[in-house]
């Protein structure tokens, strides 16, 4: 079994946006964790938000417990605080499940 994280995001800096997974990717592996799919959206049809969505994906990790650790990880949170919060504009939890 796994826990999956579903996002939506509108990324308004790709180049920075890309510093940031470039940076946290590793933190990420660290934890066991990786994506699973990523989209750039061109199109939304509907939506349960009225933010802008360009970008949608998946991230995998081995437990939820896992996954709440390594986002609240020092080193993720600063990842965060200079790349991420400098290229998203929202950002949109669609769904959070187990996975078998």
């Amino acid at each position: 079994m796994g826990f999956q994280r579903i996002m939506a995001l509108h990324v308004h800096d790709e180049a920075e946006y890309q510093a940031y997974r470039d940076a946290m990717l590793p933190i990420l592996h660290f934890y066991g964790g990786d994506f699973g799919y990523d989209f750039a959206v061109s199109e939304v049809l509907k939506s349960k938000t009225s933010t802008e969505i360009n970008r949608v994906f998946t991230i995998d990790f081995p437990s939820e417990e896992v996954m709440n650790a390594f986002f609240n990880d020092e080193a993720y949170l600063s990842v965060k605080q200079r790349h991420f919060n400098a290229s998203v504009t929202s950002s949109t939890v669609i769904g959070l499940h187990q996975t078998e």
